[in-house]
């Protein structure tokens, strides 16, 4: 199948959404960011890249930071994790404190705000340093040594982050938490605020499309952990939506406020793809419709 020509195809069709939705301008930084963009990539499970518009400009990754966390932590122990965040859709907003209210502390599941923030603090346990970690695998995986924390992001991030403080001093209260709450925020803000392209996104999530084994063929996870990330991505990787989003799209996936979407296709590839106007929920408008195009033209899902 020709690559290049099914991006031009999807671009082509999801052009006149483009600019659709409103960007993030509850975050000051983001609150700029220029509407009209987009880009998507496909990295193929050797590692072969294909794009279109916008795809090696850099983005705010924001919540996909969140897979790459949790396979941290699943490759450092794959069980215990679980025993500290649910697995479940939350049916709720990604930063509702009453849902984790409810559930007296235990984050219905590790993609929503208050079970990436217990993550981050499972990571501080097995590395003492989850942003660094997560770079170090991201910039290995994308052959890219360049990807970083975007310090003017995470400073602005940091300055607006009264929501998920709550979460995290709420965590801390029920005793879910082992670092002080200050620490895992702050690693939670620098991980949400690396920026990348959807060239190098696509990239490095390619272990997921290879069922746990990284670029140079070593292992990251196990066939069976992987397995299970990407069925959490599937049921709760895109907010509240992630009934409608399989229903659209019918693939993996982890969208984040700056815009992008990475979507993993077992076996073949993964794609990523960025614009930053979002849906009421949180993601990327035009970039669904990319990925439900996408789908529709190559008749690859997992179902």
């Amino acid at each position: 199948m020709r690559y290049q020509t099914i991006l031009d195809t999807v671009r082509a069709e999801v052009s006149p959404l483009v600019g659709c939705g409103r960007v993030a301008d509850y975050i000051p930084a983001l609150a700029t960011v220029d509407p009209s963009r987009f880009g998507m990539a496909l990295a193929t499970a050797d590692g072969t890249v294909y794009g279109v518009g916008d795809w090696q400009t850099s983005l705010s990754i924001q919540s996909i930071s969140k897979v790459f966390s949790l396979a941290m932590a699943l490759s450092g122990d794959d069980e215990e994790i679980w025993r500290r965040v649910g697995r479940e859709p939350s049916g709720s907003p990604f930063n509702a404190l009453q849902q984790l209210e409810n559930d007296r502390g235990v984050p219905r599941n590790p993609f929503v705000n208050a079970g990436a923030l217990v993550v981050v603090d499972h990571v501080l346990a097995l590395t003492g340093d989850p942003t660094g970690a997560v770079l170090d695998l991201l910039r290995t995986e994308a052959d890219n040594p360049a990807i970083d924390v975007d310090r003017q992001l995470a400073k602005s991030e940091a300055g607006n982050r009264h929501r998920n403080a709550a979460l995290a001093h709420l965590l801390a209260d029920y005793g879910a938490l082992t670092h002080p709450v200050d620490v895992v925020l702050d690693q939670y803000t620098d991980l949400c605020a690396i920026a990348m392209s959807c060239r190098d996104l696509a990239r490095a999530a390619g272990f997921l499309a290879r069922h746990g084994l990284r670029a140079d063929g070593s292992r990251l996870l196990s066939r069976s952990t992987a397995k299970r990330l990407n069925a959490t991505m599937l049921t709760c990787g895109t907010y509240d939506s992630a009934g409608e989003f399989a229903y659209r799209v019918g693939l993996p996936a982890k969208s984040g406020v700056g815009g992008g979407i990475l979507a993993v296709v077992p076996n073949r590839c993964t794609v990523a793809v960025w614009s930053p106007g979002l849906d009421e929920s949180g993601n990327s408008c035009a970039g669904r419709a990319a990925l439900d195009a996408f789908t529709t033209l190559t008749g690859w899902s997992v179902f």
